[in-house]
């Protein structure tokens, strides 16, 4: 039960995602509806066998506060790929204050990157083009839809539909 599932507003639009168990009692409750089925896998009971959810919609339309991702250490490795922001290894990572906090700099979305040791100490207390480093892709605060199509990997081609990304 460690796959994940796809929520959808009454509308179609994503909003979250959820563990198999609280799709399965959403779509048992009939708060909501299967839309897709994950391929050949089924939860079952002592009498019965359910298929397992991989995209549900809710019954009813939810306002869904947008407050935003949360800044914190994990969503920015994930935002950058889990790489160097500099060199592109996947080794060793830490983050990185692009404007050094001695100098001024804030913690905030478009301020940090994630960055492997080596390059972290080669680029000390400077600004990366300071140290001669050139940034791989220029940080920004990530949307929800983004995060969202990060859950994506091989078993969950179904969603792309519902994250824009075609199929």
């Amino acid at each position: 039960m460690k796959d994940r599932v796809l929520i959808l507003n009454q509308d179609f639009s994503a909003i979250a995602v959820c563990s198999v168990h609280k799709a399965f009692l959403l779509v048992y409750l009939h708060k909501a509806e299967m839309v897709s089925k994950a391929n050949g896998s089924v939860l079952r009971s002592i009498t019965h066998t359910f298929p397992v959810p991989s995209v549900i919609r809710l019954q009813r339309y939810v306002h869904v506060p947008y407050h935003g991702i949360a800044l914190s250490r994990h969503n920015i490795m994930r935002r950058d790929n889990y790489s160097c922001q500099y060199c592109g290894t996947v080794k060793n990572l830490t983050l990185d204050h692009m404007l050094p906090r001695s100098r001024g700099g804030e913690t905030n979305w478009q301020n940090l990157v994630t960055a492997c040791l080596r390059c972290n100490s080669r680029k000390g207390d400077r600004t990366p083009e300071e140290a001669g480093l050139k940034l791989i892709q220029k940080p920004a605060k990530p949307s929800l839809l983004t995060f969202l199509k990060l859950h994506l990997n091989s078993h969950n081609e179904d969603w792309q539909i519902y994250l824009g990304m075609g199929k």
